[in-house]
């Protein structure tokens, strides 16, 4: 079962809950361009995922069916008990390391690149994590845990960080002690020196107390969050690469190989000597930290939210559909995402190039339906075909005829 994929309207659900929250309370947790981009750095996500998880369920099957030390009932509740727990602290080891080396790190900063904190935040998710995670959790596959129980656990913690991820919950007293909770976790996405690489836990918070990286959120502290390399953009794409590359950059820039070899497996931030010297890289002032942002009509906000909800429904069905898909329909699919919401992205920072990469953008929308209706993920019927031509047109009638007056994206 995809617990992914039925969690999606509750997600949303819970989302525009939080919406109200902050009005009711008059805060500010949302900033729409921000929203905008971890959701579509979450869709991309989902969308790679399909692609790549293949190589965590096969070679976690291959060490249960070769590697086992104990044979494991999947229908004995200790057994699911047992892997819960021992999920999360894998999870632990596997997050821990995802801040202390750099190739990890390239991976994971995409959750933490949000300048914001709220259930948005959440759903920002790396699309390259697949590379490296699925070596922390093979002890799971050689202690016997099948591998059923195990990806069910893995969707059950994946799913309880869901809710974490806000500012309207308070400090919750004893569970503070025994869970990972909204408090724990805020400090976990600050970048305040004194929170920074702290409580690393997916569910329980016991892991940081015992192995020394637990830290609790201070009145006398408000948290900073984002990353202290600002990713200062909104595209999802780059999201993904900033930081493969800044490291490959440093690469080029090594003269040792030795050097060019072991910065990707060397403490988060890293740097060969003599890159550092002829390179400096200046931190920011968390004293003058300033968000991240590009002025936006609100028919530029439109445009680009109804272009992001059409790809969040491609994504949605395309997490429904992916298990029936061929290896090649899911490449072409997944591109078809990944170049909308790269596109998407464009709008969002106003780049002087955004029109003509939409007008191309919704030229291949004929192209890309042909496609979906050849590999049956779509009925190829006359209503669907007429819709999309006029949805394409509309859409070039907006960005050239109110964009003249209103400046909807520049030219």
């Amino acid at each position: 079962m995809n617990y992914v994929l039925y969690a999606v309207p509750f997600f949303f659900g819970l989302i525009a809950l939080e919406l109200l929250f902050d009005h009711l309370r008059g805060m500010r947790t949302y900033r729409f361009a921000d929203t905008i981009n971890s959701l579509s750095t979450g869709v991309l996500s989902t969308g790679f995922g399909l692609l790549s998880k293949v190589l965590g369920v096969v070679t976690y099957t291959f060490a249960w069916q070769h590697l086992a030390l104990l044979e494991m009932s999947g229908s004995a509740l200790w057994v699911w008990l047992l892997a819960f727990v021992l999920y999360d602290f894998c999870y632990y080891w596997n997050h821990r390391l995802g801040h202390e080396r750099n190739v990890l790190w390239a991976a994971h900063s995409v959750h933490h690149q949000s300048e914001e904190y709220n259930l948005s935040t959440a759903l920002r998710q790396t699309s390259s994590g697949f590379l490296l995670s699925w070596v922390f959790y093979l002890p799971m596959a050689v202690l016997g845990v099948p591998p059923l129980v195990f990806l069910s656990v893995a969707a059950m913690n994946l799913l309880y960080q869901f809710w974490v991820h806000t500012r309207h919950i308070p400090k919750l007293g004893w569970l503070e002690w025994l869970l990972i909770t909204p408090s724990n976790h805020r400090v976990h996405h600050a970048q305040n020196p004194l929170y920074m690489d702290r409580n690393y836990g997916g569910v329980f918070i016991l892991w940081d107390r015992l192995f020394g990286t637990f830290q609790e959120e201070l009145d006398t502290e408000p948290a900073i969050f984002g990353v202290t390399t600002p990713l200062a953009s909104w595209n999802p794409l780059w999201a993904n690469a900033q930081f493969y590359l800044a490291l490959w950059r440093d690469v080029t820039r090594a003269q040792s190989w030795w050097d060019k070899l072991r910065i990707w497996f060397m403490p988060t931030g890293w740097r060969p000597a003599d890159v550092a010297a002829r390179y400096p890289q200046a931190k920011a002032d968390l004293r003058q930290f300033v968000k991240f942002a590009v002025p936006l009509t609100l028919s530029q906000q439109l445009y680009a939210l109804l272009q992001f909800v059409c790809y969040l429904i491609g994504g949605t069905l395309l997490l429904a559909q992916g298990d029936a898909m061929s290896l090649g329909q899911l490449l072409l699919a997944v591109l078809w995402l990944a170049f909308g919401l790269f596109c998407i992205g464009v709008c969002l920072e106003n780049r002087r190039y955004a029109k003509t990469l939409e007008v191309l953008r919704l030229l291949l929308n004929l192209p890309a339906l042909w496609l979906a209706t050849q590999m049956l993920l779509l009925p190829s019927t006359a209503g669907l075909w007429l819709g999309l031509a006029v949805y394409s047109l509309l859409c070039v009638a907006w960005l050239y005829w109110p964009g003249r007056r209103a400046g909807l994206l520049a030219s």
